[in-house]
């Protein structure tokens, strides 16, 4: 049995897994025209995925800037995301 708390800030971090996903691969297919930004509900998407992750990419971005036009920084939150979520399974279990 896992405690409520816990099985919330790791659904959390699940949740927020998925909205880097879905940035990167939006990112993608605006920089290859693959979807319209000048779309309403694309522009929409676009700008609250943005909204939700740039708070966690900035800080990194400052450390890792980006090099050749790749941006390391959603792979680098990903992993401190994998690392905390398995550094909270170790101390609970």
């Amino acid at each position: 049995m896992v405690n409520p708390f816990i099985w919330l800030v790791l659904t959390v971090f699940d949740i927020y897994t998925w909205v880097i996903v879905a940035a990167v691969i939006s990112s993608w297919l605006v920089s290859f025209g693959v979807i319209n930004i000048h779309n309403q509900f694309v522009r929409s998407l676009v700008i609250a995925l943005q909204a939700i992750t740039e708070p966690v990419f900035r800080p990194i971005r400052r450390v890792i800037p980006p090099m050749g036009g790749l941006d390391l920084s959603p792979l680098v939150a990903l992993l401190a995301i994998q690392f905390l979520r398995y550094l909270i399974l170790y101390y609970v279990a």
